[in-house]
C-alpha cells in the first residue's frame, strides 16, 4: 500500500485545510466541495485527511462498521451482543464517478430473495464509508441519481435498498467530501446546497511557495516513507488536536449574540431556506472547539459565513460563487460588532491558524497567509472562479472596444427567457439528462428483456410468466416459486438523456447591428440556460470574416459556454459554409469520442451568405452533409425587417432540419408547444 502525502506537509491552501478539518470535528457540519483548477492539490489533501482521524472501534464481524457502544438496531448483521469489538482506522472511500448504483447503495440477491425468501445483501460503499470519509472525485461528472443518493444518505444518515417488496437499511453516517474543477460543469444549485461547505482552491502565484511545493513533491515520490516520517509529529499533534477538539465540542456554547449574527448573514445574502443558518451554526462552534474556546465569537461567524454561504448565493447557473466581504463585515457589526481579535489578527490560535504552523516559523513559503479559496474570486473572475481573460477592455461608455479595425465591439445579451423544447427525434442510449427520449436506468417501465451481465432492475411479471410453465418439470411441492437464472427477466425503462447541443453563430457584419446582436446573444445564453437545465453538453462554433472557429470545445460547463458568447465580437463576411463544415468535423471527431451521446445542432444565423466563390452553393453543399448523417438539426432564424428573404428556413429544409424565429423561441409564444427537431438520427432506435 503507497504511502500518503501527509496532510500538514501540504503548501498553502489554508481554507481547504480548515474546512476539511472542521468537519473532522464535526461531521454534522455537513462535508466540502472543493473547487478549482486541476493541479491544485485537492484530491492530496482530502485523501490525506483519513490519516488524521481518529481510530474507531466497530463490532467484531460487522460489514456496517457498528459502534458497540450504540450499535444499530436495524443493522442488516444484527442484532449485535455486547461483548469483542475491534479498533481500527476510520476508512477513506473513494467513489468512481462511473459506478454503478448497486455499487453504491448495495446489492440484493434477487434469485435468493424470490426463491428462498432471504434478505442476501451485499453491501455497498456507503456502508463501507460508514463511520468514516467518502470521496468523490469530479464530483461534477457524477450521474444525477447517483448525486441524489448519495446526498440523501448524506442528509439522512442511513441507506435505504427497495427493491420488488424487499427492504433493507442500514446507517449510512460519513464524512462527504467533493471536488471538481469547474471548466468541466457545475453543480446543480440544488445540489451545491447539500455540502455544508465550499471552498475555492488555485495555484499559487508566489514563485516561493511554488518552490516549495515542488520540492516536497518530489521528496515524497524519491522516498515517501522517509518523507512521512520527517511529518510523524506535526501529523500526530493535528490527530491530538482533533480530539481534543470533538471532545470539547458539546460543551462550546452559541450564544443569542452569534445566532442573531448568523440570522442576520444569510437573510442579507438572501439565500434560501434555513440550511445555511444551521450550517453556519455548526461550523461556528467547530471553529471555537478548533481553536480551544467554549464560546462562539464573531470571527468565528465571519469564518463560517466566508465557507458556508458562498456557493448557496447564487441566484442563477451563470453567477460566480463568491461573498462580497464588506457586507458581510458591515451585517456582523450592525448585529453585535467584530471581535478586535479576528482572523487578521496574528495573536492567539484564531480559526485560520495554520495546523502546522510550528514548524514553520522561518518565514517559509506557507507563512503567505491563506491560499485560495473561501469562496473569494477576484473581482474579475469568471463562472468557474479564475479569469477570464477573454473580456475587451471597456470604453469610456461602458461598452467593450473592438479589437480590430474590422471587428465592431462585443455587446451585451438581452435578458434571456425561458425557450420551447428543442429535442432529437428516436429513442437514445445516452448519458442520463432532461432534454431527449432514451433507453436509461430510471424512468417509465416500457417491457422486458434477458439480462446482459448483472440483473439490475427485474421486471416482477416477466419473471413470473418466464418461470411459471417449468413448475411441475422443476418438482416443485410447496408454495415457493422455483426461480432459475434464466427466468431472470431486466426491465427496460425509457427516461430522459443529455445531448450535445452545438451552437453554431454567425458574427458576422449582416448580424452586427447592436439592438439585433443584443437579442441574438439573448437568444443563444437563453438555449444555453436551458441546456445547463438538462444536463447537456455544449460546444460553440462562431463564423465571420474569411473563416470560422470552435470558440469552445465541447464540454459540460455551460457557464465557460456564457463567458464566451458575452466577449464575442462581430463584423466582417458571412462565410455560413466554413460555419458548418467547422461544426460537421467536429461532431465528428465527438462521434467517436462518446458514440451514445447523440447531437443536436442549433444554427443561430439570418441565412445569408457571402465571400469566396459560390458562397451560397458552398453552404447547401455543407448543411446536406448533416442531413446526409441524420443530424438533428434546427435553425434560429435572425432576419429582421419587413421584407425577409427567408434564407434560414430554405437553409434548415437543406439541414434536414426545422426553422424558428427569435419570437417563436420563446416558450410562452405558443403555450404548451413542444418543437422537436425535424429530422432522423442514424443512431436512433
Amino acid at each position: 500500500m503507497s504511502t500518503p502525502f501527509p496532510f500538514t506537509a501540504v503548501v498553502g491552501q489554508d481554507d481547504l485545510r480548515l474546512a476539511l478539518l472542521l468537519n473532522a470535528v464535526s461531521p454534522a457540519v455537513g462535508g466540502v466541495l472543493v473547487r478549482g483548477e486541476k493541479g491544485t492539490a485537492k484530491s492530496t489533501a482530502v485523501r490525506a485527511l483519513s490519516a488524521l482521524m481518529p481510530t474507531l472501534d466497530v463490532v467484531v464481524g460487522c460489514r456496517f462498521s457498528c459502534d458497540p457502544d450504540s450499535p444499530d438496531p436495524a443493522c442488516p448483521d444484527g442484532p449485535h451482543e455486547p461483548g469483542a469489538f475491534e479498533t481500527r482506522p476510520a476508512r477513506m472511500v473513494e467513489l468512481p464517478v462511473g459506478a454503478s448504483e448497486d455499487r453504491l447503495v448495495g446489492a440484493l440477491d434477487i434469485e435468493r430473495a424470490l426463491a428462498e425468501g432471504v434478505k442476501a445483501f451485499e453491501p455497498g460503499l456507503l456502508a463501507d464509508a460508514h463511520r468514516g470519509i467518502l470521496y468523490v472525485d469530479e464530483v461534477n461528472l457524477l450521474h444525477d441519481h447517483l448525486v441524489d443518493l448519495l446526498l440523501d444518505a448524506a442528509a439522512m444518515g442511513a441507506s435505504y435498498v427497495e427493491r420488488e417488496g424487499v427492504s433493507v437499511r442500514h446507517a449510512a453516517r460519513f464524512l462527504l467530501v467533493g471536488t471538481m474543477n469547474p471548466e468541466e460543469g457545475e453543480l446543480r444549485p440544488q445540489l451545491l446546497d447539500r455540502f455544508g461547505l465550499t471552498v475555492e482552491v488555485a495555484a499559487s502565484r508566489e514563485p516561493d511557495q511554488r518552490v516549495e511545493v515542488v520540492r516536497r513533491r518530489l521528496a515524497h515520490d524519491d522516498d515517501p516513507a522517509a518523507f512521512a516520517e520527517r511529518w510523524a509529529d506535526e501529523e500526530a499533534a493535528v490527530r491530538a488536536r482533533i480530539t481534543a477538539a470533538r471532545a470539547l465540542l458539546p460543551s462550546v456554547r452559541l450564544g443569542d449574540a452569534a445566532l442573531r449574527q448568523i440570522a442576520a448573514t444569510c437573510a442579507a445574502f438572501e439565500v434560501d431556506g434555513m440550511r445555511a443558518d444551521i450550517v453556519m451554526a455548526r461550523t461556528a462552534t467547530a471553529l471555537a472547539a478548533w481553536a480551544g474556546r467554549t464560546d462562539v465569537l464573531a470571527e468565528d461567524v465571519r469564518q463560517a459565513a466566508l465557507l458556508a454561504l458562498p456557493h448557496r448565493r447564487r441566484r442563477n447557473p451563470f453567477d460566480a460563487p463568491g461573498l462580497d466581504e464588506d457586507k458581510l463585515d458591515e451585517t456582523l457589526e450592525e448585529f453585535g460588532g467584530r471581535d478586535d481579535s479576528g482572523p487578521d489578527d496574528d495573536t492567539g490560535a484564531g480559526p485560520d491558524d495554520d495546523p502546522s504552523d510550528d514548524e514553520r516559523g522561518d518565514g517559509g513559503p506557507d507563512d503567505d497567509g491563506p491560499g485560495g479559496g473561501g469562496g473569494r474570486p477576484a473581482p474579475d473572475a469568471g463562472p468557474d472562479g479564475g479569469d477570464t481573460g477573454a473580456r475587451p477592455e471597456a470604453g469610456q461608455d461602458g461598452e467593450p472596444q473592438p479589437s480590430g479595425p474590422s471587428e465592431r465591439s462585443a455587446v451585451r445579451a438581452a435578458e434571456p427567457f425561458r425557450t420551447k423544447v428543442l429535442s432529437v427525434p428516436g429513442i437514445g442510449e445516452g448519458a442520463a439528462g432532461r432534454r431527449s427520449r432514451a433507453r436509461t436506468e430510471h424512468g417509465r417501465t416500457t417491457g422486458a428483456r434477458r439480462p446482459r451481465g448483472a440483473l439490475t432492475k427485474l421486471h416482477l411479471a416477466a419473471t413470473v410468466q418466464a418461470a411459471a410453465p417449468h413448475q411441475r418439470a422443476r418438482g416443485r411441492s410447496g408454495p415457493g416459486l422455483v426461480v432459475r437464472r434464466d427466468d431472470l427477466r431486466q426491465a427496460t425503462r425509457e427516461g430522459r438523456e443529455g445531448n450535445l447541443v452545438l451552437f453554431v453563430v454567425d458574427a458576422s457584419g449582416s448580424m452586427a447591428a447592436r439592438q439585433r446582436m443584443s437579442a441574438v446573444k439573448g437568444a443563444v445564453l437563453s438555449l444555453l440556460l436551458d441546456a445547463y437545465q438538462r444536463r447537456d453538453k455544449v460546444g460553440l462554433v462562431t463564423f465571420r470574416g474569411a473563416a470560422a472557429e470552435l470558440a469552445l470545445p465541447p464540454t459540460s460547463s455551460v457557464d465557460a459556454a456564457a463567458v464566451r458568447l458575452e466577449s464575442l465580437p462581430t463584423g466582417g463576411r458571412t462565410p455560413l459554409a466554413a460555419g458548418l463544415l467547422k461544426a460537421h468535423d467536429v461532431l465528428r471527431v465527438e462521434r467517436l469520442r462518446d458514440p451514445a451521446r447523440r447531437a443536436l445542432v442549433v444554427v443561430v444565423t439570418d441565412g445569408r451568405a457571402t465571400g469566396g466563390p459560390e458562397p451560397v452553393a458552398l453552404a447547401g453543399r455543407a448543411a446536406r452533409l448533416f442531413a446526409a448523417d441524420g443530424v438533428a438539426c434546427v435553425v434560429v432564424d435572425c432576419e429582421s425587417g419587413p421584407v425577409r428573404l427567408g434564407l434560414a428556413g430554405q437553409l434548415a429544409g437543406e439541414l434536414g432540419g426545422a426553422a424558428v424565429t427569435l419570437e417563436e423561441l420563446r416558450a410562452d409564444s405558443i403555450a404548451g408547444l413542444v418543437k422537436d427537431v425535424q429530422g432522423t438520427s442514424r443512431r436512433a432506435a
